[in-house]
């Protein structure tokens, strides 16, 4: 995926060009990966002659939060709060992390006010 988000639309050849720098792993592997990626809704393709060309179907913020939400639903019986408090008290989470949600949540509030404030 982070060669798909970091070059843009890639075909196979050109992600295993780039993963091999780092990793040895056959071209086919690469194929297999990126078609089970395409499977679960993460790419998508298109022919270009003989070559399939995989782009992403979302940036890696959506596609993170796409996965906390699985997670949250999987282990966390749906709970957000179970999520956090749980990355709090096994210090996932850093004091420098807490202030930064703290103020982001601050924000989203404020910016939601407003909002409701001009529908009125």
């Amino acid at each position: 995926m982070e060669a798909v988000w970091s070059d843009g639309p890639s075909s196979v050849d050109a992600v295993h060009r780039r993963v091999a720098q780092h990793r040895t792993l056959k071209e086919a592997t690469i194929r297999t990966i990126m078609r089970r990626l395409e499977d679960k809704g993460y790419l998508h393709h298109r022919a270009v002659g003989r070559a399939y060309v995989y782009e992403a179907f979302e940036p890696p913020q959506s596609l993170a939060a796409r996965a906390v939400r699985q997670i949250i639903d999987r282990f966390c019986r749906g709970s957000v709060e179970e999520l956090v408090s749980g990355m709090v008290e096994a210090k996932v989470l850093s004091k420098a992390d807490l202030l930064a949600l703290e103020q982001t949540i601050r924000e989203h509030r404020h910016g939601a006010g407003d909002i409701a404030k001009k529908g009125r």
